[in-house]
């Protein structure tokens, strides 16, 4: 079998449960995302996936490089914020190899559009970390009609050179995928892969449809959009996102490349405000797991069974490692691989593997460890132990009924930081709002 063309599509603080193939519920207008749960239904959807972070750029960080974030001083902000522009140290550093680079290296094509987030030029950016094109945004959010960030500036790119463009961003992120595929399906068909990361900000804030334009002036200063929103306009939001990712199957269709191409869709992170997570509990910024477990879709009519379900536990920098496996691609021998490649569950998605994961966060001083049916937390300097299978919702606290496998996971998990970069003082955590703007989740 020919490699696959690869599609990686991330949406942006979508709850765990948003989608309709993952229990959503419809919107006024009917099902939220018909076009996500047709590549569910036709390829696999993962029960128990989650993200490397419970917050956007320390995700991306690992999701590009296939390692724990936590070994780059850029990642150990939660998140990069505006602040760093200019910076020299805030970001993914160029000589790091990533997943686009090492693909490239290996004859695929490469481009990213949408967010990008791991620091700004000129000392970091897309073109020096792999991306032969580039389409989006550096921030880590903007307003969808403007393409202002939370700063001010306009901040929208092609490669490193600030671009003017009208549009509802989500339209304007899917349509540039869609022109992405159709100008490289001649080489793709002539034995030419390529690898596009399609990175959309939906449906993070703030709180903007296609039909929101007006609201644009009225968050220029406060992007958080702390005094609007709302469930129905988060869900058009999400479903604007999923008609993009329509058209993007539709032209793979169109160009025959659908039957061996791999669309991979997730989120950076768990839900935040309006997302729903039932019936997982806390989201953005938390390690319990509405923050990090997230969808997993894998679409590959080729190679994956349709209607595959998977409970097999892994995170984000797994999927990556399974992608630069598929396009033939090898890591750097300096810079091993954390990530654990999934080929195997894509053509027997019956296979289960033991997949420890780790978390820690500085907010809060969190902590995590997901072993088998078990999983270790730290918050505030509380422990708790739960039966994630059992009790999703983490609500029994079994620390006093197991001891020692309370005293177990929390070695693992000090013997795992050990091999970490400690936190260093100046890493900083931006939330943006708290119990003051809203209740406590």
């Amino acid at each position: 079998m020919s490699r696959p063309n690869i599609i990686y599509i991330v949406s942006d603080d979508l709850g765990y449960a948003d989608l309709g193939c993952y229990g959503g519920r419809e919107g006024p207008d009917g099902p939220v995302s018909p076009n996500i749960d047709a590549l569910a239904a036709g390829g696999l959807k993962l029960t128990e996936g989650y993200a490397n972070s419970p917050v956007c750029s320390p995700t991306r960080f690992a999701m590009i490089t296939m390692r724990y974030q936590y070994r780059l001083r850029g990642a150990l902000e939660e998140p990069i914020n505006s602040r760093s522009k200019g910076s020299a140290t805030l970001g993914l550093p160029p000589e790091m190899p990533t997943l686009p680079s090492l693909l490239k290296d290996a004859g695929y094509r490469t481009a990213l559009v949408g967010k990008w987030h791991l620091g700004y030029p000129p000392h970091f950016g897309p073109l020096r970390s792999g991306y032969e094109e580039f389409f989006g945004i550096m921030a880590g959010g903007v307003d969808y009609f403007t393409h202002c960030s939370s700063s001010g500036d306009h901040d929208l790119y092609i490669g490193e050179d600030t671009h003017k463009e009208v549009g509802y961003l989500t339209d304007v992120f899917s349509n540039k995928a869609v022109e992405h595929v159709k100008a490289r399906a001649a080489d793709a068909r002539a034995g030419t892969p390529f690898f596009l990361s399609l990175h959309y900000t939906a449906p993070h804030w703030p709180w903007e449809t296609r039909d929101d334009a007006h609201v644009a002036p009225e968050v220029a200063k406060n992007l958080f959009h702390l005094d609007g929103g709302s469930v129905n306009a988060y869900r058009r939001m999400i479903h604007h996102m999923d008609e993009g990712i329509g058209w993007i199957t539709a032209a793979l269709r169109e160009e025959g490349l659908l039957e061996n191409t791999l669309i991979v869709f997730t989120s950076d992170n768990g839900g935040e405000r309006f997302s729903d997570n039932w019936p997982l509990v806390g989201g953005k910024m938390d390690l319990t797991e509405g923050g990090i477990r997230v969808p997993w879709v894998a679409h590959w009519p080729a190679a994956i069974p349709a209607g595959s379900v998977s409970e097999q536990h892994a995170m984000t920098m797994d999927w990556s490692a399974t992608l630069l496996a598929l396009g033939g691609g090898q890591p750097h021998p300096d810079y091993p691989l954390d990530g654990v490649s999934l080929e195997a569950l894509l053509r027997d998605p019956a296979q289960r593997f033991e997949r420890p994961m780790h978390w820690r966060m500085n907010h809060r001083g969190q902590r995590a460890l997901r072993e088998g049916d078990w999983k270790y937390l730290m918050v505030d300097g509380h422990e708790y132990l739960f039966n994630i299978p059992a009790d999703a919702r983490e609500r029994a606290n079994l620390a006093k009924r197991e001891p020692q496998r309370l005293a177990d996971m929390r070695e693992q998990w000090l013997a795992w930081d050990a091999t970490m970069p400690p936190i260093p003082p100046d890493a900083t955590v931006s939330l943006g709002y708290g119990v003051k703007d809203m209740p406590a989740r």
